[in-house]
């Protein structure tokens, strides 16, 4: 067996039927059937000065190279940022190349999505379809001419044959193979045909493909940098199309020729294409080039250990919308998720620095990231950390900009009538803690204008209370608020509460939890919530100002203390149940 063993890239093991000692091209001038009794026999050696189109003298370049189909899917927006982060850490160039070769599918409003969705992720490349560079174009619908060329220099070279097999003949090849329990590939009948039998299909017009040959026997290794060394079987993969009957190029064949005349040093893509390695490398050295160096990411998993799919949930940064039809319902950009957040969560998917540490700002991940820390296991998309780590950086943010998104989307929602002013300024401070995604004010909001009092008193977690002298309670706040005392207290804001609620529990004789609690639950209608004193603020100046929306069930002061004036507390420490009260009318 003859063995060539050359760079990290690639070691290629064939039974060849005639030894060469490098990776070669038949002279143009030597019989064809030589030229494909040769090319059937090649050995390899990636040599580290072996001719390519174009030098990047040791740069490095990656690519991300979406097909504009569809949204960005979380896995697209990984492998963009670990390209991405590789660049930058290593002073390199980051390139974004469109892959629109699907041309039925492909839409110049995906491709612009795309383009948005990066940017927002703060991704900038260097090279790509609306910045240029040195090696475009960036789209593959506009390299035709280009991937011609070197179908054709292939073809002349004797790696490619011309096939002119039907959809029926390969369909029953592929059968026949079926039930011989052999793999589907091509049988090889064009490969040996003569010039005169190729030259009768092409005067009688039958359309053909481009097929390259693959050597019989053999298996070919790529030195992976995330996984290792990963080697493939010759004979299972059978001579492959490079061209389509249309003249349109094979994904395989765009990708190889456009990777090498870009010049990328690193190709590091999603797990799904290790596959494709092997019908690529033997491309690269069919033609000369130099073969990059692969990294293969791991996939991102569900929580069954799936693959991640629209059925999990929100799976794509942002959405596509053509003619004002959203092609997706959910979406992390319009669920309220903060780019830095998204960015930090994707970076420790499948990456770690090796410490305990979860937060990193976008420079401390180009600082600390290394491709030999990825792992080559899959990674469960956990959306619970990640709404928790986008509470952090919401949290996080400068309390005008905070308050200003909140404050908007409260006036959006149709909550308030204003998006600023003291009430949203307090009401942000108040509320922040249990928001993790700015939607989630609106519930915050809602829940704390709320007042479901009637329902509480009825639940078992409020007997205690109810055994405890609740109804002495409610009969001494609203002695207060007749007086006017109360209200007096409340304009004076939390400090004029704070002073309040001290000689309250003095006279009833009750202090902490035993104070407390009955207050909560009276004022607000609920055993549990934010700051007691500052949510009754709260109340009071909404009920003054008339910022909330009327319509949105908002119960002020003065109606929650008409509702225990009309509440049966008889009723309810005896346990039956209570009469109708205000409450019903005023929800």
């Amino acid at each position: 067996m003859a063995t060539m063993v050359g760079t990290p890239w690639i070691r290629i093991k064939l039974m060849p039927e005639l030894s060469s000692p490098i990776f070669w091209r038949p002279a143009l001038h030597l019989r064809r059937s030589v030229r494909r009794h040769l090319c059937r026999s090649f050995s390899i050696a990636a040599f580290a000065d072996s001719p390519g189109p174009r030098k990047n003298d040791g740069e490095v370049r990656v690519r991300f190279a979406p097909s504009p189909t569809g949204n960005l899917h979380v896995g697209g927006a990984r492998t963009a940022l670990f390209n991405y982060l590789f660049a930058r850490s290593k002073g390199g160039k980051f390139v974004l190349r469109i892959e629109d070769t699907d041309l039925e599918r492909s839409t110049k409003v995906s491709e612009e999505a795309v383009l948005r969705d990066l940017s927002w992720l703060g991704l900038e490349w260097d090279e790509g379809p609306d910045v240029g560079g040195n090696y475009g174009p960036y789209r593959q619908s506009e390299r035709n001419e280009l991937y011609k060329q070197y179908a054709d220099e292939l073809l002349e070279s004797g790696y490619v044959y011309r096939c002119f097999c039907s959809n029926e003949e390969l369909e029953k090849m592929k059968e026949t193979a079926k039930l011989k329990g052999l793999p589907p590939v091509y049988t090889g009948k064009w490969a040996t045909a003569s010039d005169a039998e190729v030259q009768a299909e092409l005067e009688k017009g039958t359309p053909f493909t481009y097929r390259f040959r693959v050597p019989r026997e053999g298996s070919l290794s790529i030195d992976d940098l995330i996984r290792g060394e990963v080697s493939w079987s010759l004979d299972t993969l059978g001579d492959f199309v490079i061209m389509r009957s249309n003249g349109q190029p094979v994904y395989n064949f765009c990708v190889t020729v456009d990777d090498a005349t870009m010049a990328i040093s690193h190709v590091i893509r999603a797990e799904e294409h290790l596959p494709n390695t092997l019908r690529q490398a033997l491309i690269y050295k069919a033609l000369g080039f130099r073969m990059p160096y692969f990294a293969h990411v791991s996939l991102i998993l569900a929580p069954d250990r799936s693959k991640l799919s629209k059925r999990h949930g929100a799976t794509s940064v942002g959405q596509v919308v053509d003619g004002g039809k959203y092609y997706v319902n959910v979406n992390f950009r319009e669920m309220g998720y903060l780019p830095q957040a998204m960015v930090n969560y994707l970076g420790l998917l499948g990456w770690s620095d090796g410490t305990e540490n979860e937060f990193f700002t976008m420079d401390q991940l180009v600082q600390k990231f290394s491709i030999e820390r990825v792992s080559k296991s899959g990674t469960i998309f956990d959306s619970v950390k990640l709404r928790w780590m986008n509470g952090h950086y919401l949290r996080s943010l400068p309390s005008e900009e905070l308050t200003k998104a909140i404050g908007e989307r409260w006036k959006s929602a149709g909550i308030l009538n204003k998006s600023q002013g003291e009430f949203v300024e307090e009401a942000v401070a108040l509320l922040k803690d249990g928001i993790d995604l700015v939607p989630d004010s609106d519930k915050a909001l809602l829940n704390l204008l709320s007042y479901p009092l009637r329902d509480t008193l009825a639940s078992p977690e409020a007997k205690p209370l109810l055994e405890d002298g609740l109804s002495e309670v409610a009969a001494s706040l609203l002695a207060a608020c007749d007086t006017g005392e109360l209200i007096a207290v409340l304009e004076e804001g939390h400090a004029g509460w704070q002073k309040w609620v001290k000689g309250f529990g003095k006279a009833l004789k009750r202090k902490g939890k035993a104070l407390f609690m009955p207050l909560r639950v009276l004022l607000t209608g609920k055993l549990h919530g934010p700051d007691m004193g500052a949510s009754i603020v709260l109340l009071h100046k909404a009920g003054r100002t008339g910022i909330v929306n009327p319509q949105v069930g908002f119960v002020t002061l003065d109606e929650r203390f008409k509702v225990l004036r009309e509440l049966d507390w008889a009723s309810l420490t005896s346990g039956l149940p209570s009469i109708e009260s205000a409450a019903t009318a005023v929800h």
